[in-house]
């Protein structure tokens, strides 16, 4: 007998849409007293590994349309904790810097990997093999192969 493909349980994108809305939902208290929403907490991570970065080179990195990114800039700014400077060989590009405000809450930021994890109760390692298959799933729809496999055969 075959099973009904279409139940919702059997859905990869119904099982990752609840698990990622359930898991933002961890942070929010996390992040709060921080000032920091969701999607500006992962622009202040990409900071912290690198600044300056450029919009396009933020953008790549967080898998985001520079649109979607420029009124998170923006509230960043506001906030404090970056700085958007033009860079003076290309006036056409910006420079995200981190302000020492910025730089300074990664240290209260520090706190959230730990918590996130006592959250969830789950073993470090399942985690991390977690995080490395949405990576995997992440890559596979970026491929460029993937296309291929949905043309008919001629």
């Amino acid at each position: 007998m075959d099973a009904d493909l279409l139940r919702l349980d059997r859905q990869v994108c119904f099982a990752l849409a609840v698990a990622a809305r359930e898991v933002i939902a961890l942070y929010r208290p996390l992040l709060e007293p921080m000032g920091l929403t969701h999607p500006q907490y992962l622009v202040m991570l990409a900071l912290w590994e690198r600044s300056p970065q450029s919009v396009t080179e933020l953008s790549r990195a967080l898998a985001l349309d520079p649109g979607t990114l420029s009124p998170l800039l923006k509230r960043l700014e506001s906030a404090g904790l970056v700085r958007r400077d033009r860079v003076p060989t290309n006036e056409r590009m910006l420079a995200i810097t981190l302000t020492d405000a910025g730089r300074a809450l990664r240290a209260e930021a520090e706190r959230i990997p730990p918590a996130i994890v006592e959250r969830l109760g789950m073993p470090l390692a399942e985690l991390e093999r977690l995080r490395e298959v949405l990576t995997g799933v992440i890559a596979a729809t970026q491929s460029d192969t993937l296309g291929e496999h949905a043309r008919p055969m001629g």
